[in-house]
């Protein structure tokens, strides 16, 4: 298939036709990263409900108890009042028999059903909806947004592969359909907004719902999603998630027209760019928006006439209490620099940091000498690689931080004493796998925390599709330069995260526990007395990640020797089984 394309390519060069030849798979699609799998449960790639955590890089159900205290009640299908609509719906993720019905408590007001009429099998027909009082079918302008959210409420997990098929309708008076407008996460139609408005026999929805013998619509020109379900490539990476899963989504190099492409491949709507909640994971989408704000929901392709007609709303937008549980979420303060100094150019060739740059940075002294570096998390924690500490002479480790100049000492330098290392269970010092350990402070004896002045916890990763091969990050320490002297002074250098690194150090370098950095003449490099020491690298929101703690390398300073660090990302659960998740978890809590 993919041959007879390009050979149609070479052949049709001038010829209008040559204008409708579709994208093939790999033009947009990212092949090694469909491997992975991601669906809207992965939270590698996109942000958990409110009712939801991220664990292991998946999105599970909270415990009612676990959701915002907030008081804004709703009724669910069995007749019971909850708080909020978190509480329901954590409920709801736990048991399927718990379904959300309406806004406001419960007073009896009947039920929620939805099905299919005048098909010609079960899985297909027109949309019919009974919501309280009111039965009505489903009005046709909806989108593949909204009937997979039906589809899949009738238990067709693969969501609808049609959603404008016609289907024959009695000869009898239609008056009212009901215009639904869901943002496609919903469980049931319930959740979006259904408004009443005029209508006749031609304006009703059919949808037809992916079942197990959808597989015979297969071509070699098709796409097949997490769940199954195939679609046309075309559908792929624009931004709509045909797929019912959001799997057609996820794994973009780009996005084609309607789409809004996040850094993390990710294709969101372009409705959702600036609409003031963050959608991508980055939070690029909500960068630049001067004059670009928008309201995000979409009108689902209504005319201003049919808009007018609109009479009657019968359900609450729960989107907008979605937002409002958020915004209620548990917040920490990390990444973001004290000072405002104008960023330079450009451990070794690398310039010396100022007052505030780097308030993250700490420094782990054994004895009389300067051992490693480390990075502040914030609590009583520290970061720092595996080989840098041993947890039987935790007592004779001292972390210092706020230290610019080691030989004339800055007033802002704080001296902090161990409690406790811990070194990840599977690190081995032969590869230098698992190479990362914590450090816990001891806390002062008439305080609960530990409260480090002038110093800053570096933000802590959660995904590895944060940042990206190419992306420009910042390494810093006071560890020695390209001929092993002593610097000591806190210096810093820009580098780059490179990719594919096996090709610089062959069967020595284990993609999922490390990344690399440098440059293209080896100009700037950590050095021997970094070990420990951050890789850091700025978001879309200007907030520092830690994305590496200084591990290995050879011939600091010297091309095709770029250094090698822990990537944190694949230790985030790790990180949090040991500080807490509160004390790390910006997003997914």
């Amino acid at each position: 298939m993919k041959l007879i394309y390009y050979l149609l390519l070479l052949l049709c060069v001038g010829l209008s036709f040559c204008k409708t030849l579709p994208l093939v798979h790999e033009d947009l699609v990212d092949e090694k990263c469909l491997k992975e799998k991601y669906t809207h449960q992965s939270c590698e790639k996109v942000f958990c409900h409110p009712w939801e955590k991220c664990v292991e890089g998946g999105c599970v159900c909270k415990l009612p108890y676990q959701c915002p205290k907030a008081l804004r009640p709703v009724c669910s299908t069995t007749g019971r009042t909850y708080n909020n609509y978190c509480q329901l719906k954590s409920h709801a993720c736990i048991s399927a028999k718990t379904n959300f019905l309406s806004n406001g408590t419960c007073h009896g007001q009947g039920h929620f059903d939805l099905s299919l009429k005048y098909g010609y099998t079960e899985s297909e027909g027109l949309v019919e909806v009974k919501l309280g009082n009111t039965t009505a079918f489903v009005c046709k302008n909806w989108s593949i947004t909204e009937a997979n959210v039906a589809c899949s409420y009738l238990g067709f997990k693969g969501g609808a592969i049609d959603h404008k098929k016609i289907f024959h309708f009695p000869d009898v008076e239609i008056t009212d359909c009901l215009q639904a407008n869901c943002r496609g996460l919903e469980t049931t139609l319930a959740e979006c907004v259904l408004t009443k408005r005029k209508a006749n026999r031609k304006d009703l929805a059919g949808v037809v719902c992916h079942t197990q013998e959808s597989a015979d619509l297969i071509d070699d020109n098709s796409f097949q999603c997490v769940n199954g379900k195939y679609i046309p490539v075309q559908k792929t990476c624009d931004g709509i998630n045909d797929c019912g899963d959001q799997s057609d989504e996820l794994c973009c190099k780009g996005c084609r027209s309607g789409g809004f492409f996040c850094k993390s491949g990710v294709c969101i709507p372009k409705t959702y760019q600036c609409n003031g909640e963050m959608d991508c994971i980055q939070g690029d989408d909500e960068v630049n928006c001067e004059g670009l704000g928008r309201s995000g929901v979409q009108d689902a392709g209504n005319s201003e006439h049919e808009i007018q007609e609109q009479a009657e709303v019968l359900s609450a937008n729960m989107d907008e209490d979605r937002k409002f549980l958020k915004s209620l979420l548990p917040k920490i303060s990390c990444g973001v620099k004290n000072d405002t100094h104008v960023r330079r150019k450009r451990i070794v060739g690398g310039q010396v940091a100022a007052k505030g740059e780097f308030p993250w940075q700490v420094t782990i002294k054994e004895g009389e000498r300067i051992h490693c570096g480390g990075i502040y998390i914030g609590g009583c924690w520290v970061l720092t690689a595996a080989h840098c500490v041993r947890r039987n002479v935790a007592h004779r480790y001292q972390v210092w931080t706020g230290v610019l100049d080691w030989i004339k000492l800055n007033k802002e330098v704080q001296v902090q004493r161990v409690n406790q290392v811990i070194i990840h269970e599977h690190y081995s010092g032969t590869t230098y796998q698992n190479d990362i350990a914590l450090i816990e402070l001891k806390k002062h004896q008439t305080k609960t925390t530990c409260e480090l002045m002038n110093t800053v916890p570096a933000c802590v990763p959660w995904s590895q599709y944060l940042f990206n091969p190419g992306d420009k990050c910042f390494v810093s320490g006071l560890g020695r330069n390209e001929v092993e002297k002593n610097i000591y002074k806190l210096k810093w250098g820009e580098v780059q995260l490179i990719g594919n690194c096996s090709k610089y150090y062959s069967n020595r370098f284990f993609e999922k526990e490390m990344i690399c950095a440098g440059t293209d003449d080896g100009s700037t490099d950590a050095c021997k007395g970094d070990s420990g020491g951050p890789l850091v690298c700025m978001n879309s929101n200007n907030q520092y990640y830690v994305w590496g703690i200084v591990s290995w390398g050879e011939n600091c300073g010297k091309p095709e020797f770029p250094g090698v660090y822990t990537k944190v990302a694949n230790y985030f659960d790790w990180i949090s089984y040991h500080v807490g998740r509160s004390l790390i978890s910006q997003y997914n809590v």
